[in-house]
């Protein structure tokens, strides 16, 4: 090989290689429960009956958290030994941002659902649009939204009111509104090397993030009892629980990812040029706002 080959191979970086793991397998295992173990509980509880199904997607759960832990310690560790090339930590970069990508897409499929209906199904039904002949299944519905009074009232009754939006939603969006705010000036504290900052402000949007699941734990509680409004109230219901319900998970899921890096930030991880375990929680939790804040505004009040 020429001199010249030399030079221009010893411009390229060596790819880290990691070493071979059994977590890929482990992994597919315990998504394998997981999915086998929720649709087996719902198929009982739409026959009714008794299961054990719960208890499987329930291990399912634990084994993903289990694997999840597993992977992403070996990774923080290959970091620290100095295994993460440029070229890797763009892969990471990537595949935070694909992943952030598919979330749009899964809340844009409910969104879609939710103006398709308000917008076309719901005024057919009640006699609108170039449609408005489907009518005559039900003669006499008139759709409105928020839809307390449903075509089939009778199998499906509607909520008697629904949820005030300038109640504890707008003290859920002040929370998430203020839990970014401290987020970013965490973010900020870690580029300026100020750790104690940086631990003060994770830590407060932790209990942001801890009080805005506390509130809507509160808010379903009274829908379910006092408002009507259950899974069960027909269309706006469903709607209403599916997005701010995987809304709810999400946010819970973006928790835990700022208690892991609370707890790394403690040990002393974290450099103000190589923290994108933190960057990469920070971009989730402002997805999440992003999403609660067009929930406070399609869902709530309009």
């Amino acid at each position: 090989m020429s001199a010249s080959s030399d030079n221009h191979a010893s411009e390229h970086e060596h790819y880290f290689v990691p070493a071979q793991s059994r977590l890929p397998i482990y992994t597919a295992f315990a998504m394998f429960l997981t999915v086998f173990g929720a649709g087996s509980l719902f198929n009982a509880m739409s026959k009714g009956v008794e299961t054990n199904a719960e208890w499987i997607m329930f291990a399912g759960f634990v084994g993903l958290a289990a694997v999840l832990y597993l992977w992403f310690s070996a990774v923080i560790r290959e970091n620290h030994a100095g295994l993460v090339s440029t070229q890797l930590n763009r892969s990471y970069v990537w595949g935070m941002g694909w992943f952030i990508f598919s979330e749009v897409m899964f809340f844009a499929a409910f969104f879609g659902a939710l103006f398709y209906l308000r917008n076309f199904v719901g005024p057919w039904l009640g006699g609108e649009g170039d449609k408005g002949i489907t009518n005559y299944l039900y003669e006499g519905f008139e759709f409105t939204w928020p839809l307390l009074v449903n075509p089939d009232n009778t199998a499906f009754v509607g909520p008697h009111e629904v949820i005030d939006p300038w109640h504890l939603p707008l003290v859920n969006t002040l929370l998430l509104l203020s839990s970014s705010v401290t987020l970013t000036f965490a973010h900020h504290a870690l580029r300026a090397k100020q750790r104690t900052k940086l631990n003060v402000w994770l830590g407060l949007t932790i209990l942001l993030g801890l009080a805005f699941l506390v509130f809507q734990v509160e808010e379903y509680a009274e829908a379910y009892n006092h408002l009507g409004l259950t899974l069960e109230s027909g269309i706006y219901g469903s709607t209403f629980f599916m997005l701010t319900g995987f809304h709810g998970a999400h946010v819970t899921i973006g928790t835990f990812m700022l208690i892991v890096q609370f707890f790394r930030s403690l040990k002393g991880h974290f450099e103000p040029e190589d923290h994108f375990g933190f960057e990469a929680s920070a971009w989730y939790w402002h997805f999440v706002d992003v999403v609660w804040v067009c929930l406070f505004l399609f869902v709530y009040i309009l």
